[in-house]
């Protein structure tokens, strides 16, 4: 049963830049060889609804036609996954904000805002710029994906009853 926008589809990956690096993954074992185990992660295939925007464009896409079983590797560019870095999602503030916190800051530290999480991406004198672009923005993702189950989606029939 191949998989159509609406299907409920529960699947295993393994997320990676091109160079190889693996970002993030749903098996724990990998995790692990890869150093990016999580402590407090319940690792374990990622069940989720396709065609209503809850995965990334690309890796929504590749899924239609997938059958339970299957497996594939597909190539996600930034278009298709976290978009290019805006340049208004940089922002300055200057450096006694941290200071007055008792907070160092530092190139590359993330911190949380109010306006949500930034990565310093520079200290320069007074000021600090954060950048609350996605972390994975501007970068062509790869990912192995294996289909798990399929549960069809349901269909209203023209009575108004809900058929699987």
């Amino acid at each position: 049963m191949k998989i159509e926008a609406g299907d409920f589809v529960v699947f295993n990956y393994v997320g990676r830049f091109e160079s190889g690096e693996v970002f993030d993954t749903s098996y724990e074992d990998v995790a692990r060889e890869n150093d990016i185990y999580v402590e407090e992660r319940e690792y374990g295939p990622l069940g989720i609804n396709v065609g209503t925007g809850e995965l990334i464009r690309g890796l929504d896409e590749a899924l239609i036609g997938m059958e339970p079983g299957e497996k594939k590797t597909v190539k996600v560019p930034p278009e298709k996954a976290y978009g290019m870095p805006s340049p208004d999602l940089f922002v300055e503030i200057p450096t006694e904000e941290f200071t007055k916190a008792g907070l160092e800051p530092v190139e590359e530290m993330y911190v949380m805002t109010d306006s949500g999480i930034a990565r310093i991406s520079k200290v320069e004198g007074d000021k600090v710029t954060l950048d609350f672009n996605h972390p994975l923005a501007g970068k062509t993702l790869v990912f192995e994906i294996e289909v798990v189950d399929v549960q069809k989606g349901k269909e209203e029939t023209s009575e108004g009853d809900v058929e699987a």
